[in-house]
C-alpha cells in the first residue's frame, strides 16, 4: 500500500494551502496538492491510502458542475471520507463543498464578504477553542451555506450564518487563516480577486490584513496544528494496519 498522505484538493493556483500546508510538514505528514476542478473522471488516491484531506477554496460556485464537473467528484469525497472518518478541512469553497456533501445548501450572499471583519464564536469543540468571543479574520466570499443536519455551529458572522461548523471528522471555515503574507499579496495581484475595487479599497484591505496578522495567526496555527495531530494519527495507524 502507497504510503498514507493528505490529500489537498486545491481549484486555483493563488489559492495555496499556506499555513495549513507548514503544520502538515512540521508533523512529517506527505502530502500530495492536486487539481482535479474540471476533470470528470480524475485519478485519485483511494480512501484507505488518505491520511486526511484538506479542500481549498476558489472562485467558482460549490455546485457549478457543469462548467466544473470536478466538484462533484470532491463532493462525493468528502463524503466518502466522513463516512470512514477520515480527518477533513474545507476552507471557503472547500467549506461550502463539504457543507453540501453532508446535506446543508449553498445560497448566494445578498452582501458578498471581502477583507478583513469580525466573526463571533459560538461554540467550540476539541480543535476550536474561543480565544475571544469576537476575532477579525479575513474573508473572501460571495456564496454561503446553511448548517448540515447534526453539524454543530461553531462561529458565525452578521452577514454569514455559518462560518464554521463541525461535523464528525469533517470542520469547516468559511474565513481564510491560511493565507500568509505573501500569498495575500499574490491574491492582490489576481485581477478575478480584487474585480473593481478602487486602489484605495485594495490599500485599506491590506493595512487591515497587515494589522490582523497577530490575532490570527495563533488562532491558525491552533486549529491546522490540531488538524495535522488528526491526520498524524490516522497515518499511524494506516501504517501500523
Amino acid at each position: 500500500m502507497a504510503k498514507p498522505r493528505v490529500l489537498v484538493l486545491q481549484h486555483v493556483d493563488w489559492e495555496k494551502p499556506g499555513r495549513i500546508l507548514d503544520n502538515l510538514q512540521e508533523c512529517g505528514l506527505d502530502t500530495e496538492i492536486t487539481n482535479i476542478v474540471d476533470e470528470k473522471k480524475p485519478k485519485l488516491p483511494r480512501s484507505r491510502e488518505l491520511a486526511g484531506l484538506v479542500i481549498m477554496g476558489g472562485p467558482m460556485s460549490a455546485d457549478d458542475y457543469v462548467q466544473h464537473p470536478g466538484l462533484k467528484v470532491e463532493t462525493k469525497l468528502a463524503k466518502a471520507a466522513m463516512a470512514a472518518n477520515k480527518p477533513i478541512l474545507g476552507i471557503c469553497l472547500g467549506h461550502q463543498i463539504l457543507a453540501r456533501a453532508l446535506g446543508g445548501t449553498l445560497m448566494r450572499d445578498q452582501e458578498p464578504e471581502y477583507g478583513m471583519g469580525p466573526i463571533r464564536w459560538v461554540g467550540q469543540d476539541d480543535d476550536v477553542a474561543m480565544w475571544s468571543k469576537n476575532t477579525d479574520v479575513l474573508h473572501w466570499h460571495a456564496d454561503q451555506v446553511t448548517l448540515p443536519p447534526g453539524a454543530k455551529l461553531l462561529a458565525r458572522s452578521q452577514a454569514t450564518k455559518v462560518q464554521a461548523f463541525r461535523l464528525g471528522s469533517a470542520l469547516g471555515l468559511q474565513f481564510h487563516l491560511e493565507v500568509t503574507a505573501p500569498i495575500f499579496e499574490e491574491w492582490m495581484q489576481v485581477p478575478s480577486m480584487v474585480g473593481t475595487m478602487k486602489k484605495s479599497r485594495i490599500a485599506k484591505i491590506r493595512n487591515e490584513f497587515i494589522k490582523g496578522m497577530p490575532q490570527m495567526q495563533p488562532l491558525a496555527d491552533a486549529i491546522f496544528s490540531a488538524f495535522a495531530a488528526r491526520c498524524s494519527t490516522q497515518a499511524a495507524q494506516l501504517a501500523a494496519a
